[in-house]
């Protein structure tokens, strides 16, 4: 792998979350819990990987009102470089996980995104992209009135300019981009069942299935199984990546850390299964952390090293 390699990474984030989480405290006699305060949201998880591996990143999203503006601080000082919009944005959620579950105490939406705020957003975003080496999409968890077109406009007009884009989206934005020429499109496998992408969960229709999308538009389909080995499809064959098992202490951010690495691997030229494999390893050691989207680049890098590829027939 080209470690040398460090691309700059555009990373368009519809719904930046400030998220608030109550840990019982390291000390269980003294009874007082642990806070922390992070910048969340799909978005700046795969930002933070990213950097973590040593390219450089550039957020463009909504960072509006007070919950924005105080998420905007919290993503500066973890050296992510921001491109907010003028207006929208400023989600919040707050969970209580002293029980190690995550129990919601409260969430705040943002306000959805006008006209004026939506144009605002694209505009910043394809010119943000056009200076970076590759442009990463990242869906949104609140209904914030964003139609799927603005996705797959992004793609065409990124892709003309021959910008590489890796998207990791579901529902509609996922099939408004596999129709456009994405370098690489991530999507689960619940995901492709439940739009009729597939038939059903086996490797054989999942295949099929991708090849569909890979034939209309996309470079590359990574189709991630959970805990199976992820699906690789691609104009040149198909092929399974497998990481050696880790045991899980928190799953979430695995997927958008395995974005992150991909995204990295392609803009340090990386070939398609070596820039998956960097993927799968950022996200099969991120479980074994407290914390999403976090790693250290040194460990994942020699971690990919032990990540296996398999050509299917």
């Amino acid at each position: 792998m080209n470690a040398e390699r460090a691309p700059v990474l555009c990373v368009l984030t519809p719904d930046p979350v400030l998220t608030v989480e109550i840990e019982a405290g390291r000390v269980e006699a003294e009874g007082a819990p642990e806070i922390h305060v992070h910048p969340g949201g799909q978005g700046l998880w795969v930002a933070k990987m990213a950097d973590s591996l040593g390219a450089r990143v550039v957020v463009c999203g909504p960072f509006g009102g007070e919950t924005g503006a105080l998420t905007a601080h919290l993503a500066r000082t973890q050296d992510l470089d921001l491109r907010p919009t003028s207006r929208g944005g400023g989600a919040a959620l707050v969970q209580d996980r002293r029980s190690g579950e995550a129990a919601e105490i409260a969430t705040m939406p943002p306000e959805p995104l006008d006209r004026h705020e939506l144009d605002d957003l694209y505009s910043m975003t394809l010119v943000t992209a056009l200076d970076s080496d590759v442009c990463v999409l990242t869906g949104t968890q609140f209904d914030l009135g964003m139609p799927p077109d603005f996705f797959g406009r992004l793609v065409r007009d990124l892709s003309t300019s021959r910008c590489a884009v890796v998207a990791d989206l579901s529902g509609e934005a996922a099939a408004a981009v596999a129709r456009e020429a994405a370098t690489v499109l991530k999507i689960s496998h619940e995901e492709m069942v439940e739009a009729e992408l597939a038939k059903d969960a086996s490797v054989a229709e999942l295949r099929r299935g991708a090849e569909v999308m890979v034939a209309g538009g996309p470079g590359a389909v990574v189709v991630s199984r959970a805990d199976e080995p992820t699906l690789v499809v691609s104009s040149d064959g198909a092929f399974t990546i497998t990481t050696p098992p880790i045991t899980t202490v928190d799953h979430r951010g695995a997927g958008d850390s395995m974005t992150a690495g991909i995204a990295v691997g392609v803009g340090r030229g990386l070939a398609l299964p070596d820039a998956v494999s960097l993927g799968a390893a950022a996200g099969a050691l991120n479980v074994a952390r407290h914390g999403l989207g976090t790693g250290r680049r040194d460990q994942i890098e020699s971690f990919a090293r032990r990540v296996t590829v398999e050509a299917l027939d």
